[in-house]
């Protein structure tokens, strides 16, 4: 029996045309190092005008008992219960640019569904491309800039990204089924992953969000305030440094990898690389990575 992927959704009734415009989305449940992806949404809502014009069933998308919603009980009764909510987002930039956000948590079921669902609404609202992002945990020192792992259904789109791995097999998520679906179907789709200090995953780092939406904001077009995610960065970084300067066991780690860093930049900056070479240093360079301490 086959579902109608569209009745996954309601749209709202009001939705202006959308022609040419961007999607970009991020889903709670898979990795994101830095809490980046999260960050860089909540800001994008906190900054800018938006309303919500499609709402996905997340009754037939969710399993409650493996992330269970949370309830509020007060005194004698119940008061409150947190929906989950898998919606899309209208929203403008600062020049008046319609674009599109799509969050909430990553459903756990019907993903091809689901896929063909996002692919229906791609295509009723004619949008160009569809940009997703998040944090990955790497060996790489917070005081270097930070890189970004761009991928795409064409390569053309991620040409200024280099590759840092020729193949590997991760845990299946959406955003990547939804990306390359879209690919199969002729629309362009990419996503970006912001490299996370690895002894930092764990915490709120707004400069991975920063660089994811220095990254967006380059492949979209789009123009998008960076304030106060910048200011919020920069208190952070100001933490960060007094933490690594109290700590002589961080300071060393810290230390360590940006020799290593430095070492494999200098390697691989002298000429461009193929993608097998760069892969290859790169792989090269995590395998002598040290643990990352328990703090910080």
């Amino acid at each position: 029996m086959v579902h109608d992927p569209e009745n996954l959704y309601e749209v709202d009734s009001e939705v202006p045309d959308l022609t040419g415009s961007v999607l970009l989305h991020h889903f709670d449940g898979f990795m994101d190092a830095g809490a980046a992806g999260r960050l860089l949404a909540e800001h994008l809502l906190a900054t800018h005008e938006h309303r919500v014009i499609a709402r996905f069933d997340v009754d037939d998308l969710i399993d409650y008992r493996s992330r269970r919603p949370l309830m509020t009980y007060a005194t004698d009764h119940w008061e409150d219960y947190a929906t989950p909510q898998l919606v899309v987002h209208l929203l403008h930039d600062t020049a008046g640019t319609p674009f599109l956000l799509m969050t909430g948590p990553e459903p756990d079921r019907q993903w091809e569904r689901f896929v063909l669902a996002v692919r229906s609404l791609v295509e009723r609202w004619g949008v160009r491309l569809t940009v997703g992002f998040h944090g990955v945990p790497m060996g790489v020192p917070h005081t270097r800039p930070l890189s970004v792992i761009g991928h795409a259904t064409r390569t053309e789109l991620v040409a200024e990204y280099q590759p840092f791995f020729n193949r590997v097999q991760v845990p299946g998520n959406i955003a990547g089924l939804l990306e390359m679906r879209l690919g199969e179907a002729g629309q362009d789709a990419m996503g970006f992953a912001a490299q996370v200090p690895h002894y930092l995953a764990q915490s709120n780092y707004p400069t991975a969000a920063v660089t994811l939406l220095d990254a967006v904001s380059r492949a979209s077009g789009l123009s998008l305030t960076a304030d106060p995610l910048l200011t919020a960065a920069q208190r952070t970084d100001a933490e960060i440094h007094r933490q690594v300067a109290e700590s002589e066991e961080v300071a060393q780690v810290v230390e360590a990898l940006e020799r290593q860093y430095d070492a494999f930049i200098q390697t691989v900056g002298t000429d461009i690389p193929s993608a097998d070479e760069l892969g290859a240093e790169f792989e090269r360079f995590l395998a002598e990575q040290q643990r990352p301490p328990d703090h910080l």
